[in-house]
């Protein structure tokens, strides 16, 4: 299902794919916005609106499905987050984007320690550079070949990479791995 987690809609969309589906097995919260907002050359003003855009959909959002996804799951239930290599390592350029991702991975191994008693795990994946339709027209440009470097493989994840990680999270043999973040960027950011 889809919805806009920025307009409090987390409720609606777990509802409607539990109706649909019959239960609620697995929730991957796969939530991201990105603005470039430079604490020196960005406005107060924009400043503010990038922080509180980038916090609702890239932390509140993903929490507000948790929340939501927890009254619908039995035991065996999965929720998976996915972060970002930029919790870790910082992003100069999108502050907000890093503080955002470092929070979901914090909730992340929070809700797993939390959630264990009800047989629910929880873990996270944190991708580098993915070659998405998003990000199609940047990687063309003039930074694609700075981008691709990052990695000793020297080019960016494939979206199925990041799955496959995903997918073995959903599994029930990975449930010892509750709590673990993922680092899923070809090398291109070492912890």
């Amino acid at each position: 299902m889809q919805g806009d987690l920025g307009a409090g809609q987390a409720e609606q969309i777990v509802g409607e794919t539990v109706e649909k589906l019959g239960g609620l097995d697995v929730l991957v919260n796969n939530a991201g916005i990105y603005f470039h907002h430079p604490i020196t050359t960005t406005s107060f003003g924009e400043w503010q609106e990038a922080w509180r855009r980038t916090i609702e959909l890239n932390l509140f959002g993903p929490a507000d499905l948790a929340w939501h996804a927890v009254r619908q799951m039995t035991e065996g239930g999965r929720i998976i987050n996915i972060g970002s290599r930029g919790a870790y390592r910082g992003e100069p350029d999108a502050p907000a984007y890093g503080a955002a991702k470092a929070g979901l991975h914090a909730m992340t191994q929070s809700l797993a320690q939390s959630l264990a008693p009800q047989g629910i795990a929880v873990a996270g994946v944190a991708p580098g550079f993915v070659r998405t339709e998003m990000v199609t027209d940047f990687l063309a440009g003039p930074e694609g070949d700075a981008i691709r470097a990052q990695s000793p493989f020297h080019r960016v994840a494939e979206p199925e990479e990041v799955a496959a990680a995903v997918a073995w999270l959903a599994q029930p043999e990975a449930v010892w791995a509750s709590g673990t973040i993922i680092d899923v960027n070809g090398a291109s950011y070492l912890r």
